[in-house]
């Protein structure tokens, strides 16, 4: 059964908001081997311009897959997750995600199209932080393949 198109325009959030720690700043670092001491020392940091320790470009991708998460468990939208492989991703970041940030998600159906058995689930996250001021938007695209 492929996902419901008429998803498209759904919205869910914003949700609670993320805690941005330098420790889950140093761990992500640590996994993505981002060298920089930017993303492990408030004093490199605060030397490169930033107000504390600085996550790598990617760190959003964390605060937006919780998001995501909405989405893949309405039973309305249809999403099988044992079917799913993770297409595309991509990030327009409006300022550098730092330690002490409060981020919230709130994340949109865009896009779900059909073909030849694989439903490709398009959905834009926005996060702001604590202001509201949008910090960083990530678009992902899900291909759910449909049942034999």
């Amino acid at each position: 059964m492929p996902v419901n198109t008429e998803a498209v325009g759904r919205a869910y959030g914003p949700h609670e908001p993320y805690e941005v720690t330098r420790v889950k700043i140093r761990e992500f670092a640590d996994a993505v081997d981002a060298l920089s001491f930017a993303h492990r020392s408030e004093e490199a940091a605060r030397a490169e311009g930033y107000t504390d320790v600085v996550a790598p470009t990617t760190f959003a991708v964390l605060i937006a897959q919780q998001a995501e998460f909405h989405v893949v468990v309405d039973p309305e939208v249809g999403v099988d997750f044992s079917r799913v492989v993770h297409a595309d991703e991509r990030f327009t970041h409006h300022r550098p995600i730092v330690a002490g940030d409060l981020i919230s998600a709130t994340v949109h159906i865009d896009d779900v199209k059909a073909r030849g058995g694989i439903s490709m689930v398009t959905t834009r996250t926005e996060l702001t932080d604590e202001d509201g001021a949008p910090v960083s938007t990530v678009i992902s695209t899900l291909a759910v393949r449909e049942e034999a």
